[in-house]
């Protein structure tokens, strides 16, 4: 965002340019929006991308109908949709670093040697000895039942939340068994060969072949894949990506920073549905659950401060159609906390220097995510200035006064009020009345006093 005086980021016209145009597609809205999973799963940007385009060519080759391969499709590019419900946990158990831990494990070679090295090098790293190792040894004694907890916990929570976005149950079974392996070694309900969705036998071998290409090249890539073939993998699978990825152009593809031509361009994009206001309001909350559920802190978080918002909007009198887009501003405000590990975000005591810095990049992300998602491209300013102080002392910017949009100064008042009413892992939930006066105290410093006057008003309201 540029250091521009403004009053709103919405213009005057009934709805922002971005939603008048009728012609959003639902693939290329959640194309964008798979990024904001790449970043929880600690992968490189475009890779669920990737690894969805690598599956409909399988698809292709297996002779898929037209109704398969948009199962494929979405099923592929949505596949880590529950990839936030097991980041807290896993901090919790392994002591480290969630995201980092997610990028390492993927690569692993499907041995126990390699899952013993992956332990040992991975748990507690930065605590003392006698917690690292109880945590090992809770690790060695009930790692089965903890990784079918952690798969289980992810992979439902996707399937979920593929539901609320409407799609299919070839899709939402696609998304909950992706773990599973052929020879019934997978998780977390060791399902076997066939009884596995063919959605997510395909989503699979796509998953990896992306990740082994990024780690060691193409060839790196096919012989991964080719080595679990019968264990992992179904070998009609394997067999179809070997033929597909000796094609003139396929890696040549993967490597192409321009990935979204060759993906929007493929007949289950092109053919998926128009989205409308109402849809986009179900995928913005959609994204709000893959928010909030990264955190038992910030449980309900997103959805407490659309709430408040709204009611700040309405209380000044925002017209109806502004209000809406306001609160998919709300609901997907924090959308770039999940590239912030839950090692940070849930740290009970003092944050370092560097982790501070982390945590203030996270509107940074959450701008950078709205803004390649065209239909919701006018809510990126708004996410990204949710922390700015009129005094300019916020972040991450340090936007003054009229610099930032009226919105953010709406949804900044919110934002604090919940997080002022609302358990932290460093303190309890304050009364009401006590946040109140903190926020009364920075008015004219860090908030506007129009908006926390709407807010008291609001409240008022609600008794």
């Amino acid at each position: 965002m540029t250091r521009t005086a403004f009053a709103s980021v919405f213009p005057d016209a009934d709805a922002p340019q971005s939603l008048q145009r009728g012609s959003l597609r639902l693939a290329e809205i959640l194309g964008a929006l798979s990024h904001a999973l790449d970043l929880t799963e600690g992968q490189p940007k475009g890779h669920c991308k990737r690894a969805c385009w690598i599956g409909v060519q399988i698809g292709t080759e297996i002779g898929l109908c037209a109704a398969g391969l948009s199962n494929v499709f979405f099923t592929t590019l949505l596949k880590d949709l529950g990839c936030s419900s097991n980041a807290a946990r896993i901090c919790e158990l392994y002591l480290t670093d969630d995201i980092g831990f997610k990028q390492d494990f993927k690569t692993l070679d499907g041995s126990l040697s390699a899952a013993l090295r992956f332990v040992f090098t991975k748990t507690g790293l930065e605590v003392g000895l006698a917690e690292r190792i109880r945590a090992i040894v809770n690790i060695l004694r009930n790692g089965g039942e903890l990784v079918d907890e952690l798969i289980e916990t992810r992979c439902n929570r996707g399937a979920d939340i593929a539901a609320r976005l409407r799609f299919n149950t070839a899709v939402q079974t696609g998304i909950r068994h992706l773990d599973e392996h052929f020879d019934g070694s997978g998780r977390p309900q060791a399902l076997h060969a066939q009884e596995i969705p063919l959605e997510s036998r395909i989503a699979l071998v796509a998953q990896v072949t992306d990740i082994f290409r990024t780690e060691g090249g193409p060839r790196a890539a096919v012989a991964e894949v080719k080595r679990r073939s019968g264990g992992w993998f179904d070998p009609l699978v394997v067999q179809a990506l070997e033929k597909v990825s000796a094609q003139p152009g396929f890696w040549e593809v993967l490597d192409s920073p321009d990935i979204d031509s060759h993906l929007f361009s493929m007949t289950p994009a092109i053919q998926s549905v128009l989205v409308d206001e109402e849809y986009l309001d179900q995928i913005a909350q959609a994204f709000c659950d893959v928010v909030d559920a990264k955190s038992p802190f910030t449980a309900g978080h997103s959805e407490r401060v659309t709430l408040y918002t709204d009611m700040i909007a309405e209380a000044v009198g925002m017209e109806p159609q502004k209000r809406r887009h306001l609160r998919r501003a709300a609901l997907l405000h924090d959308i770039g906390k999940l590239a912030v590990s839950n090692q940070i975000l849930d740290k009970p005591g003092r944050l370092s220097q560097q982790e501070w810095d982390a945590v203030k990049s996270h509107p940074l992300h959450s701008q950078a995510i709205l803004q390649h998602v065209h239909a919701f491209a006018d809510l990126a300013p708004i996410a990204g200035a949710h922390h700015e102080r009129l005094d300019g002392k916020g972040y991450p910017f340090g936007l003054v006064g009229d610099e930032i949009p009226v919105e953010a100064r709406m949804l900044t008042v919110a934002d604090v009020f919940d997080a002022l009413t609302a358990d932290r892992p460093y303190r309890n939930a304050m009364p009401v009345a006590a946040a109140l006066a903190i926020i009364r105290n920075d008015v004219g410093t860090a908030f506007d006093i129009r908006y926390v006057d709407a807010l008291e008003q609001g409240l008022d309201a609600l008794g």
